[in-house]
């Protein structure tokens, strides 16, 4: 982790262009545009899309709403955006489709079996997110039940369980090959965005100077839903027993830890919305407060980022560059 305290230099304004590291490259997303650019042998592949933005008086954009969907629409474009950066990498070998792979393919037609891959994609994704994060921690913490009879303890004991699995998660992933060139564009992309911000020409050796841990990370909006969960599962906890009583009865059941984990499992996109809603403030302002709130997440990201190459630092200031609004200022966040 040498390296981490380089310049932060000052922002002159907050950018809503955010993006996602990628196999070989980096997927960014603009105001009307996101772009998937990936490192090849002989240069760069560039691909601009232009990107499909609700009316801002959309019900999608209502506020603890649009925290739902653009959680499910990074998921979607992300790994659409993976799967693509894969296809372009030389490195990558190709697997021969199975049997069942082109006899889907010509039963649905290409886009559509696309699409179901992609579905298909996304969904374990969240599956398996949800299982480990979530579903196994509420599982331990559901067997302390025998002991604590406080339910603000247990959810802070599943929060405890949760945090660490994470923790131990993101440095086991951290410490594998294959991710330290992913790590190393992701930390391309966040130095890439605080030149931007800082108001200075997009240069490998301006970019070069940044620190490569940015506020307004994934990583960060992770972390806060992780915690912000404790909070907000133990609210709704204690309302579920007060307009459903008979549900003490049950304290320290099988059949009541299963009630109490469906319950916390509904109350999950709501974490998720009040957890964008705060990661929108906190990304607006810049004081005491809000360094505070973003503090564990900036630390979680010196297992997510890397000091990146020059010609990763290339592939950064491509992918600003191919989503910068057509009129100036029309990405301030």
């Amino acid at each position: 982790m040498a390296n981490t305290n380089k310049q932060a230099a000052p922002e002159k304004f907050k950018t809503m262009i955010g993006g996602q590291a990628l196999i070989e490259g980096i997927m960014m997303r603009g105001p009307q545009k996101d772009a998937v650019v990936v490192r090849q042998k002989d240069g760069l592949n560039i691909e601009v899309k232009d990107r499909k933005v609700p009316p801002k008086k959309s019900v999608l954009n209502w506020p603890l709403i649009r925290g739902v969907r653009n959680f499910f629409d990074a998921q979607i474009v992300g790994v659409k955006a993976l799967m693509h950066s894969a296809d372009l990498s030389p490195d990558e070998e190709q697997e021969e489709p199975s049997k069942f792979d082109k006899w889907l393919e010509k039963k649905l037609g290409s886009e559509k079996f696309q699409k179901v891959v992609i579905g298909m994609a996304v969904f374990m994704g969240l599956v398996m997110s949800i299982g480990l994060f979530f579903l196994l921690p509420m599982v331990i913490g559901g067997f302390f039940d025998r002991w604590i009879d406080s339910m603000l303890m247990i959810n802070l004991v599943e929060g405890l369980i949760r945090i660490v699995i994470f923790i131990g998660y993101i440095i086991l992933i951290s410490r594998m090959k294959e991710m330290k060139r992913v790590f190393s564009y992701h930390g391309a992309e966040h130095k890439t965005i605080r030149c931007y911000e800082a108001g200075l020409p997009l240069t490998v050796e301006n970019v070069r100077t940044m620190s490569r841990l940015h506020p307004r990370c994934g990583t960060s909006f992770l972390v806060v839903v992780m915690i912000l969960s404790i909070l907000v599962f133990s609210i709704a906890s204690s309302l579920l027993l007060a307009v459903v009583p008979a549900l003490e009865d049950l304290y320290g059941t099988f059949l009541y830890r299963l009630i109490m984990i469906a319950f916390k499992l509904l109350m999950l996109p709501l974490v998720v919305a009040i957890s964008y809603e705060l990661n929108r403030f906190v990304g607006r302002h810049d004081n005491w407060l809000t360094r505070i709130i973003t503090a564990p997440g900036m630390w979680f990201q010196n297992f997510t980022t890397r000091e990146p190459d020059d010609s990763m630092i290339e592939v950064g200031i491509a992918a600003v560059e191919a989503v910068l609004p057509e009129k100036e200022g029309e990405d301030i966040w």
